[in-house]
């Protein structure tokens, strides 16, 4: 049964294919002199392809909360920018040299359809185009906004999150020597950096594009840390229940990988147990806005619950 969120979540996700659609186009911007077109071609694949647009989504969201005015179109460079950083993260996490996959949301990687270099170059562009996007003063008048967003994404895509994060993951899998599997807390810790940096981003960012005050871009930010720790569990519990179809991308890695995960140390009913009660801490701090946050609530449930 078709759910008011899911159609919320669906609409929003035509919107940003449109946006970046438009983003992506062949014509070169002021300071550019061509766009290629293999490479525009691969970053196109690599965006173009559908996915849950979370991130974007919850950056719209937490915005539009707190400033009910706000429009998609105003708030879409920004949610362009982090699916971007987003999307670059696949396309280089997929590759041989990582972990290898041939196959994202149900299509062959990037570096499959089209070739590893080319992926490489790929991931660059659309890390640099999601910058480009927060920059752009046409985008966003207020330069204290801007550098406050820049800051945001950099910090958490970059050495201390998400990039950090990847860097701790490959040490878990023991590449760099046969040092211990990772207790709990070093788990916890990567998975942080690897997937919870960039969904707090998109929280932290939202709040301030919504001009949110300190207390509640730090709520926010709290917030996005619950959904950032529940979006990497369930993703584990998939990893060992769900199937390749399902997925639409390769499964069972984590064990054929060697990677310490928490369901592996924890159990799958240890772990259903703190995604229920990460729902509620993250369904309590909405309370302040009462019924108008059932969307971010409905967000927190369909992340625990997610089956693909």
């Amino acid at each position: 049964m078709t759910t008011a969120f899911d159609t919320a979540l669906a609409d929003f996700a035509d919107l940003l294919e449109a946006g970046l659609t438009a983003r992506l186009d062949a014509n070169p911007r002021p300071g550019e002199i061509v766009r290629p077109a293999r490479l525009l071609a691969a970053m196109r694949h690599a965006v173009l392809a559908g996915g849950k647009r979370l991130r974007p989504f919850l950056l719209t969201e937490v915005a539009r909360l707190l400033n009910p005015g706000l429009t998609v179109e105003t708030l879409m460079p920004a949610a362009a920018a982090i699916e971007c950083l987003h999307c670059y993260s696949l396309v280089h996490d997929d590759l041989p040299a990582m972990d290898d996959d041939t196959l994202r949301r149900g299509r062959p990687t990037v570096h499959v359809a089209y070739d590893e270099a080319t992926a490489i170059l790929a991931g660059d562009a659309l890390l640099t185009l999601a910058f480009d996007l927060l920059a752009d003063p046409t985008c966003y008048t207020d330069p204290t906004l801007r550098a406050a967003l820049v800051l945001d994404l950099a910090r958490a895509g970059g050495l201390g999150g998400m990039v950090g994060g990847q860097m701790l993951d490959l040490a878990a899998e023991g590449r760099f020597g046969d040092g211990e599997a990772p207790d709990e807390a070093s788990i916890r810790q990567l998975q942080a950096m690897k997937t919870g940096a960039l969904i707090r981003a998109a929280t932290v960012m939202g709040a301030r594009l919504g001009d949110g005050n300190e207390q509640e871009v730090r709520r926010f930010g709290r917030f996005g840390d619950i959904i950032g720790l529940a979006f990497q569990l369930a993703d584990d519990l998939l990893d060992v229940t769900a199937t390749e179809s399902e997925m639409g991308k390769a499964v069972a890695k984590d064990a054929a990988h060697g990677k310490g995960t928490l369901v592996a140390r924890l159990g799958v009913d240890a772990v259903r147990a703190e995604l229920d009660r990460l729902v509620t801490e993250a369904t309590d701090l909405l309370a302040p806005w009462g019924a108008r946050s059932e969307t971010l609530a409905a967000t927190a449930r369909f992340v625990a619950d997610r089956r693909r």
